[in-house]
């Protein structure tokens, strides 16, 4: 039924939900695993109406300090993965939309299925925070697999 899983992860405890249904899931099914995790760019900071530049060192510092995390993230999954015998492929990108992020990868990577784990927050701790995987269900046309934190 499922050939192909994107779990978008970010080493919390809750995308390791994700990771441990992803990887059963897989298995049972023949699957493979495309792990994604997005990190934001440096925000542009403001100062008295005019902002402020960053030079070429801060950038590619935070470059370096987000693909190492990002590395960090993918390779446990990998490992995890692996050890089941499944597939695995890691992506990651550099986006202020993460949620586009996801969405992108998903069709790029030919993806049949997107599992995510959520914090179900409600009321004003949603409108405060949103969510993530209520974004991505709006604006994919791949399915979702939502996992309850």
């Amino acid at each position: 039924m499922y050939e192909h899983l994107l779990v978008p992860v970010d080493g919390s405890e809750l995308s390791n939900k994700a990771v441990a249904h992803s990887i059963g899931l897989a298995k049972m099914l023949g699957a493979s695993i495309t792990g994604f995790t997005g990190e934001p760019p440096l925000p542009v900071l403001v100062v008295e109406q005019a902002a402020v530049a960053y030079d070429v060192a801060t950038f590619q510092e935070h470059e370096k300090r987000c693909e190492a995390h990002a590395r960090e993230i993918l390779e446990a999954f990998a490992a995890k993965a692996k050890e089941a015998g499944v597939h695995f492929d890691g992506q990651f990108m550099i986006t202020e939309n993460v949620q586009q992020g996801i969405v992108d990868t998903a069709r790029k990577q030919g993806c049949d299925l997107i599992v995510m784990a959520t914090h179900g927050r409600h009321g004003l701790d949603a409108l405060i925070h949103g969510s993530l995987a209520k974004s991505v269900l709006a604006h994919s046309q791949v399915p979702l697999l939502i996992l309850h934190g």
